[in-house]
């Protein structure tokens, strides 16, 4: 067992990786509480034994669909019902959607109440349960809506990763690859835990050095401008890890074309996400360019004029704005034709 801290002073909290770990949740609760919210999906078979609290468990929709505005309702009338208190805890049961749909839900209740994450994606535990961003989708954009809400504690249970599905598998490997070009680190040498608890550590360390996305912590969405952009345009048929892999390959691409980057980094890239990764490259065929360079231009991470970018360079990765709308093209119109 790994304990991890993401450090934010007053507000720092642990994140416990390894195989059982979910047995450390009670530790994890505030002592005030005498009432948890579980929020869950049908499907994630977690035993959740908290003596001494009353439980009540909400499950919410699958699919990017339920990730919305209509689910926090549903889940605050549910809140009230049972009479949830800012004393009271919330607890996210499941991959980064439930996560992130806990965590903005705990944010709003009574103007915020503790939220505690029991990840079982691997996508969640290298990235949604961890660093407070929460949020839902509305139909022009992908967590359009969301807070910044630290959670109070999260497990990383490595059992649950024996029975995950290959797809939600592939997602997680998506997200995974973005730390290869965050860090000069070796992660194909270390084994799944080492993996999953290195990919943690460079996050927290982000977070805890730019809480608020002001700066530094943009360098997360390495591969997600486009990303996200697919997801809405293929209707959410590409899930999300999915599209970042293919979004890595594509911000290489793009690095190229402004001369960022030379042909050998580029190859890089694809032998960390297709060669060790086995994910996909390109986008699914019949995308409209048009309707993606508009989806990009309304990613929430867009500042200015022109597009805004996190891209490889000399001096590493690093957040590029003002990006030219005939590079952007070209770097997707060999995406697109490939």
């Amino acid at each position: 067992m790994r304990r991890l801290t993401v450090a934010l002073g007053d507000r720092s909290y642990d994140v416990i990786v390894g195989r059982g770990v979910v047995a450390e949740l009670p530790t994890l609760l505030p002592a005030s509480a005498a009432r948890a919210a579980v929020v869950t999906q049908v499907g994630i078979d977690v035993e959740i034994e908290l003596p001494g609290l009353e439980v009540e468990t909400f499950v919410i929709g699958q699919g990017e669909g339920a990730k919305s505005l209509a689910t926090i309702e549903t889940l605050m009338s549910g809140f009230a019902a049972m009479g949830l208190t800012r004393n009271d805890v919330v607890i996210g049961v499941g991959g980064g959607m439930v996560t992130d749909v806990a965590g903005f839900a705990a944010s709003a209740w009574h103007r915020g109440i503790p939220v505690v994450h029991v990840s079982t994606s691997l996508l969640g535990m290298v990235d949604a349960a961890i660093g407070g961003k929460t949020g839902v989708n509305l139909p022009e954009g992908k967590n359009l809506v969301g807070a910044f809400w630290q959670p109070s504690g999260v497990l990383c249970d490595l059992d649950f990763l024996d029975t995950l599905p290959p797809r939600e598998m592939r997602c997680g490997l998506g997200e995974m690859a973005k730390y290869h070009f965050l860090t000069g680190d070796d992660l194909l040498a270390m084994d799944l835990e080492e993996r999953v608890a290195r990919c943690i550590e460079i996050k927290a360390e982000v977070v805890a050095s730019d809480e608020r996305e002001g700066g530094r912590r943009a360098l997360l969405n390495y591969g997600h401008t486009l990303a996200h952009a697919l997801e809405i345009a293929t209707h959410h048929e590409l899930a999300h890890g999915e599209a970042v892999a293919i979004g890595l390959i594509y911000a290489a691409e793009l690095g190229f074309e402004l001369g960022r980057i030379d042909a050998e980094r580029v190859q890089a890239h694809r032998a960390v996400v297709a060669g060790e990764y086995d994910l996909m490259t390109r986008p699914p065929p019949g995308l409209d360019a048009d309707e993606l360079v508009a989806l990009m231009y309304r990613d929430k991470k867009a500042l200015g004029s022109g597009l805004t970018f996190v891209l490889d360079g000399a001096a590493g990765v690093e957040v590029v704005t003002g990006v030219d709308e005939a590079p952007v093209r070209a770097a997707l119109s060999r995406m697109l034709s490939s």
